[in-house]
């Protein structure tokens, strides 16, 4: 009887078994990789992306002390074609005043108008311009309400044109032994105030003349800084230097609570 033939391994008989094995082993290694790929690019874009508009609210609540005054209110400003005529103007910062409540930072009238969003913090700086004719204190109100009371506080200023009213001007602040010294209330000359929405803080700034002249018609910035203005606060400047540096505060808050920069911020 012949002698059967040998018998050929398990692998021989079987030739696509390693190459499938392979293949299955090199898909799932892509895979793999590709799935880290992928939460890596998923991780990156919510890292990259803007908070959300709660979340950046709640933020705002703590800008005020997580961020440096020198950020919030930088020693130099520079606004190029801000002012009147698209003039260039530069601000510097002369007195910081230390961060506080809000009692006695307003006068009673205005007080009253802002009791509705509470005061968690009151930050305060004064600039004066490049020519020193102008004292310019901007300061920053960081509320306790939730979106919906800063939002019927802005609806409120906004429909009671409560920013333009003169009995509810702001006070400068103007510590002894500056330039500002003599910045008190029959000083002021133009000012404004913000109520924001996206961030809890109310922006005001208030301007007058350096040399402590008494302003008897001042003007809200909103008019002084409109085409063809004549008053004294619009062609001196005044009603530019409180609008501009209001605007830049605002976007230095909303910044740091991680919104987009603005440059720009409409009186309510």
């Amino acid at each position: 009887m012949p002698a059967a033939p040998p018998r050929r391994p398990a692998s021989a008989r079987r030739p696509g078994a390693r190459v499938l094995a392979a293949a299955a082993c090199l898909v799932l290694g892509i895979g793999l990789i590709g799935g880290a790929a992928a939460g890596s690019w998923l991780t990156d874009d919510s890292a990259d992306a803007p908070p959300s508009p709660q979340e950046a609210f709640t933020t705002g609540h703590d800008v005020w002390h997580s961020t440096p005054v020198d950020t919030l209110f930088p020693r130099i400003v520079n606004g190029l074609g801000v002012g009147p005529g698209g003039a260039d103007r530069t601000w510097t910062r002369i007195a910081v005043a230390p961060d506080s409540g809000c009692a006695d930072a307003y006068d009673p009238r205005l007080a009253q108008a802002l009791a509705t969003a509470g005061c968690a913090r009151l930050l305060r700086a004064t600039y004066v311009d490049a020519t020193h004719s102008s004292l310019i204190t901007v300061g920053a109100q960081t509320a306790s309400t939730d979106p919906a009371g800063m939002m019927a506080l802005n609806t409120r200023f906004s429909t009671k044109n409560l920013a333009n009213r003169t009995d509810l001007m702001p006070l400068p602040y103007a510590p002894k032994g500056t330039p500002a010294e003599g910045f008190g209330r029959a000083q002021r000359a133009s000012w404004t105030v913000r109520v924001l929405t996206d961030v809890p803080v109310i922006v005001y700034a208030v301007s007058g003349f350096a040399d402590g002249r008494a302003v008897t018609e001042p003007q809200p910035a909103e008019a002084a800084t409109r085409s063809g203005a004549t008053t004294a606060p619009a062609e001196s400047g005044l009603g530019h230097d409180a609008k501009d540096l209001a605007d830049r505060v605002a976007a230095d808050f909303r910044t740091a609570a991680g919104l987009p920069s603005q440059t720009t911020e409409s009186s309510p």
